[in-house]
């Protein structure tokens, strides 16, 4: 020990050319839209050797959902019987559906119909799903846990190592689920980082990405959302898991000699603090 810190003290630079975590659990990763879970996610499949198929987006498997469901009928029927998202059973169906999620389908009725070129009366539980995910509406809580279980039931390689999951939960409803199932299925929460920027900071970044869904009206939709369901989502979490929910400032910029905002850089910024919450040292993070 007493070299090591000689070592240190003289000021030689260590370098680390590969870092594999061992272990079990999940990481998650919440926060508002366009705070960059995606990018941080990336960066620390990277740099702790993640696999990139252990790394899941929500969004990501909601469409693969959708694209299986369309590819494989018994995936479809599987959808339909066990977990009660059928491509038959009308999404306006008081008997079948839940009245809000039956409610908040009638207010987007001429839309859905533009979308399938469909009348009412076959816009299906399926239909609607997908149409939640187009057009980047919140998907029922049930049925996303319902997804999400499916997901982690059928794939083993998930039960065993290390894997992140960014964007979910968002509601407490969601995160009640989704604990249950994690307990079940003997998956641990090794840590939950909130990633946290302010609603101009969100703007800003969703502007420079130039989607069609990045309105200003969506954007200021889903900030609201995010003050009035995630961040309780966040402190619900913070009961039951303690020091494990972690606030990260995900606003770290570094700039160039330009005067620009180095981008790579800035998200390195920002998974160096990350890694340091999951208990690396600062002198093991030359991620460069």
């Amino acid at each position: 020990m007493t070299d090591i810190l000689n070592i240190l003290k003289n000021d030689i630079k260590i370098i680390v050319e590969k870092v594999k975590v061992e272990g079990n659990g999940v990481i998650l990763l919440t926060g508002p839209s366009s705070c960059g879970k995606g990018e941080i996610a990336k960066s620390l499949c990277k740099f702790l050797s993640i696999p990139e198929d252990k790394h899941l987006s929500m969004g990501d498997i909601l469409r693969k959902t959708i694209k299986k469901a369309k590819e494989d009928s018994d995936f479809l029927n599987q959808l339909s019987s066990k977990y009660l998202i059928s491509d038959k059973v009308s999404i306006f169906d008081e008997n079948m559906n839940k009245s809000e999620i039956v409610q908040k389908a009638k207010v987007y009725i001429e839309e859905v119909q533009k979308y399938f070129g469909l009348n009412s009366s076959r816009i299906s539980q399926l239909n609607w799903l997908e149409f939640c995910i187009m057009k980047g509406l919140l998907v029922p809580d049930e049925w996303t846990v319902k997804i999400l279980d499916a997901l982690l039931v059928n794939s083993p390689e998930f039960l065993e190592g290390i894997f992140i999951l960014d964007g979910y939960p968002r509601t407490i409803v969601a995160a009640d689920y989704m604990l249950k199932t994690l307990y079940n299925l003997h998956i641990p929460v090794i840590k939950v980082i909130h990633l946290s920027i302010t609603k101009e900071q969100m703007k800003i970044r969703a502007h420079g990405r130039n989607r069609a869904d990045d309105t200003e009206e969506s954007l200021e939709r889903r900030y609201q959302f995010y003050i009035d369901k995630v961040q309780p989502c966040i402190d619900y979490l913070k009961r039951y898991l303690g020091n494990s929910v972690v606030l990260i400032d995900a606003h770290q910029p570094v700039y160039n000699q330009n005067g620009q905002i180095d981008i790579q850089a800035s998200i390195n910024e920002v998974t160096i603090s990350v890694m340091q919450v999951l208990g690396l040292p600062r002198y093991l993070l030359d991620i460069e």
